[in-house]
């Protein structure tokens, strides 16, 4: 089972010399609406699908992400990630609600990059 992090770890690694990847398990219009800096979209229901591409290192540490606490999205794509082999993964399990209401900085897009 993925360890979790909290808020001021993640914002703590987030600022470091080596930050975790940060992936957001939602479907693609949340992740367009917005996301946390640098976050790439992995969608839980195609990790199989699109995990190497768009984290192409498996011992790298990364952070999956979704909307809320009450959210499972993030869970499923943290626990598929390390069924395909990823070695050091871990749930932010606030997400996007946690980090909005502490007025953290996010990113806003209207097009993904591929």
């Amino acid at each position: 089972m993925p360890k979790t992090i909290d808020r001021e770890e993640l914002r703590r690694k987030l600022a470091g010399a080596n930050p975790p990847a940060l992936a957001e398990a939602l479907p693609e219009k949340y992740f367009r609406d917005w996301h946390l800096p640098s976050a790439r979209h992995l969608p839980h229901d195609e990790v199989a699908r699109l995990a190497a591409a768009v984290l192409p290192d498996k011992a790298a540490e990364i952070v999956v992400y979704c909307a809320s606490r009450s959210c499972q999205n993030s869970h499923v794509a943290a626990h598929r990630l390390e069924q395909l082999g990823y070695e050091n993964v871990a749930v932010y399990a606030g997400g996007k609600q946690d980090w909005m209401e502490a007025g953290l900085p996010v990113e806003r897009s209207e097009t993904i990059a591929a």
